[in-house]
């Protein structure tokens, strides 16, 4: 695990802080809007100047006074960050000239007795660095003109934030950390669930829809393990995105999936699985990713069975049907407990690699049982199986026509893989790959090729040289199963 300094970025709403923790990240990853609140949440990023490594954190706006939804909340968040800083970098805008809100955030800070550095934002040019005199009277000692927007000073303000600061001993051990990103449609109990794990306040919760907008990354350990959850924005109907933030917010959502190894998909057990949960499994499966599916909110239903929920999920989704399901309480804490050995289970399940005598063993035996039908007087031949990839788990399908493999064998195949291997709560790719014109011509000039069905499979890797094979194939003209 790393302990990192942290450096906390605060101030009062709209003066760019999102901005500046996206430049010092190098990434975009909070949103950055001209409207008040857009952040809540602390959001936390590691990053490095001059070799020294650290995690930043964005807070949102402090004012006490503002009517903006949620802010007794937003406020709570950036005093946490503020208790656990390090160093503090506080914002103001240069354009607007000192407020009443800039010297109350200041003296908040300066009562910390912690290293305070002020970022005089919104000064890209040399011209503009008078702006910043007035706010000597803050009492903030290190301060430096910069633009979050244009990058301008950024290292120099990173170094007067850590300047004469003892460099903390980094203990850096290699850890196999996985990324469960929690995904569902809104107000479904996404925070709820990681407050629960974290026995924190940690993300803001509220029976609005949309509380949430950015996707927050919170680290920890599980009985020696190491994760780290996404907590992630509801995705929303394309209709219902009124503002641009939710927009955004549903995009960084799609690339939380994308980073993570598994995701948690959040279903409110009273409304059952809507046509928004469909594209959001969907999205899952197309990124590759092992998913569990949690019913939440089963403390408020009444007079319904758990296998009529099952069997409803299972039926408007097939990918679902393999997936682990549980039924919790994300708010009392029902079941929670159950994710942790499934969420082992699904990691290990999209790194499993099983070997290619396994796999055409199998294919055989499948075969064996079920002949292909005949096509136009050929029949499909599967030469051998062999995975190529893991997360997800990827195989090809050695054929002589893929254009003889019918819609209702590959479902065959792919069913009887499920049943040998299982694969519980995670995608399986397969590939055809038909024989090239230079296969034929060998196939005729020797006509001595074995074919699964009529050779004993422990032959198979012995007589096809399959992972030369293998990296000369280019899968894009590919037919999947």
């Amino acid at each position: 695990m790393t302990h990192l300094l942290k450096l906390a970025i605060v101030g009062r709403p709209n003066v760019g802080k999102s901005a500046l923790f996206n430049r010092i990240c190098k990434q975009k990853i909070a949103i950055v809007d001209e409207a008040e609140g857009i952040t809540r949440d602390r959001i936390y990023a590691e990053s490095e100047v001059f070799g020294l490594p650290f995690e930043v954190i964005d807070t949102g706006g402090i004012n006490p006074r503002s009517k903006v939804m949620f802010n007794e909340q937003i406020k709570r968040q950036a005093e946490i960050a503020i208790e656990e800083a390090d160093t503090i970098i506080q914002v103001v805008d240069s354009r607007v000239g000192l407020t009443a809100l800039d010297k109350e955030v200041a003296e908040i800070l300066l009562k910390t007795k912690k290293p305070v550095c002020l970022a005089v934002n919104k000064i890209d040019d040399y011209d503009k660095i008078p702006l910043m005199h007035e706010f000597h009277s803050l009492g903030i000692r290190k301060m430096i003109p910069v633009s979050a927007a244009q990058g301008w000073h950024i290292a120099e303000l990173l170094e007067a934030a850590f300047e004469n600061m003892k460099k903390k001993e980094i203990e850096q051990t290699v850890t196999n950390t996985i990324k469960v990103a929690v995904v569902g449609r809104p107000n479904v109990g996404k925070s709820s669930l990681v407050n629960y794990v974290l026995d924190e306040e940690r993300c803001i919760v509220s029976p609005i829809p949309g509380t949430t907008r950015d996707s927050i990354d919170i680290s920890f350990i599980h009985d020696e393990h190491h994760y780290t959850f996404i907590d992630t924005a509801g995705i929303r109907k394309k209709g219902s995105e009124h503002e641009v933030v939710d927009k955004f917010a549903a995009i960084r959502t799609e690339r939380a999936i994308e980073r993570a190894d598994l995701c948690i998909l959040m279903l409110d057990v009273q409304e059952g699985i809507t046509a928004q949960d469909k594209k959001i499994a969907n999205k899952i499966e197309e990124a590759g990713k092992g998913c569990i599916i949690l019913f939440n909110k089963w403390d408020l239903v009444q007079g319904f069975r758990m296998e009529h929920c099952l069997k409803s999920v299972e039926e408007e989704v097939p990918f679902l049907k393999h997936c682990p399901k549980i039924f919790t309480s994300a708010l009392h804490g029902r079941n929670i407990d159950k994710i942790w050995s499934l969420i082992q289970e699904v990691h290990q399940n999209s790194m499993t690699r099983i070997t290619t005598h396994q796999l055409n063993k199998f294919i055989g035996a499948a075969m064996q049982r079920n002949h292909p039908p005949m096509l136009n007087g050929k029949r499909l031949r599967i030469y051998y199986m062999a995975q190529v990839a893991i997360q997800p788990p990827k195989f090809i399908l050695f054929v002589n026509h893929p254009g003889l493999m019918l819609e209702s064998y590959k479902k065959y195949l792919y069913n009887q893989f499920r049943e040998v291997y299982t694969f519980a709560g995670v995608p399986i790719i397969m590939h055809l790959k038909g024989k090239t014109k230079k296969d034929r011509t060998r196939e005729n000039r020797s006509n001595t090729v074995k074919t699964v069905d009529t050779m004993d499979a422990n032959d198979i890797v012995e007589d096809m040289d399959e992972v030369d094979d293998i990296a000369d194939f280019d899968f894009d003209d590919d037919d999947d199963v």
